[in-house]
């Protein structure tokens, strides 16, 4: 089976490149919008050489595995695209309760006791956690057009056959897990989903419905949590995520401070982190 896309997304004027290999899906999707494509494009591939995550670390997608872009050469203000992150996110987390239906997972944050009540879990701001270790990553990328236009790379890679060993973070795979689906199933899933929930966004306008169906997958809610930010740390408990999607902590005293970026550590980790 080949990479397709689902009737939804066909139905919806997107369109699928399929690579045996490429550098980095993100870098080819922005290097087509600078040669005038006009978006809702997915390039995909089961090896990405040279992927990245956020803060420009290394993101292996070794053979097996699913590196996939989402270019879109949007309308909207920048600014608005950056909340496509959660869309990306749950997405990705409804196709997999798709091709992994009835899966036990047991879900907990950093390693530390499951938290999830068994689904597959996002942590903010921008993975899927499933037995407690990194499943997926989405980074989204941009560049200007001219003429006040822009383009947005949405990458989404998946630990389908294989995870990195030797991260300073757990991590796991599809297969790891007891899961016989490949990568051309889990894409095929994963483009009907995503029209289902960028419908449900709606160029911004439906944000808190996406805050809402994101803030009931929430990795860790509720839980002690500390927050790598600017190189100091702060703790406190996950409250919630507010109405711009930034992460909400409630410290010790009461006080809560909202993140825009951060690293995030939970339970037993965040205790130990420092």
């Amino acid at each position: 089976m080949g990479f397709a896309l689902a009737p939804t997304a066909v139905a919806e004027g997107y369109r699928v490149e399929a690579f045996a290999k490429v550098g980095s899906t993100n870098a080819l999707a922005l290097e087509r919008a600078q040669a005038g494509d006009p978006g809702r494009l997915w390039l995909v591939s089961k090896r990405q050489e040279s992927g990245r995550g956020r803060r420009g670390r290394a993101w292996e997608t070794p053979e097996g595995n699913l590196a996939a872009t989402l270019l879109l050469v949007p309308e909207f203000e920048l600014k608005t695209s950056a909340t496509l992150g959660f869309v990306a996110g749950l997405s990705l987390a409804d196709a997999l309760d798709a091709v992994v239906p009835g899966k036990r997972i047991s879900v907990g944050v950093d390693g530390g006791t499951p938290l999830g009540g068994g689904r597959f879990e996002l942590k903010w701001p921008n993975d899927v956690l499933a037995d407690g270790a990194k499943l997926s990553g989405i980074l989204l990328e941009s560049a200007m057009l001219g003429e006040q236009r822009y383009a947005l790379a949405i990458g989404i890679g998946v630990n389908v056959v294989a995870h990195p060993e030797g991260t300073p973070y757990p991590t796991i795979s599809l297969q790891a897990l007891g899961a016989t689906c490949d990568a051309e199933t889990l894409f095929l899933a994963l483009s009907d989903a995503w029209v289902e929930n960028s419908r449900l966004w709606n160029e911004g306008r439906g944000l808190d419905a996406i805050r809402r169906r994101w803030l009931e997958r929430a990795a860790g809610l509720g839980s002690e949590v500390a927050v790598q930010v600017d190189g100091r740390v702060v703790r406190g408990v996950f409250e919630t995520i507010d109405e711009e999607c930034r992460f909400v902590i409630r410290e010790e005293d009461g006080n809560r401070i909202s993140i825009a970026a951060g690293d995030v550590h939970f339970g037993a980790v965040a205790s130990s982190r420092g």
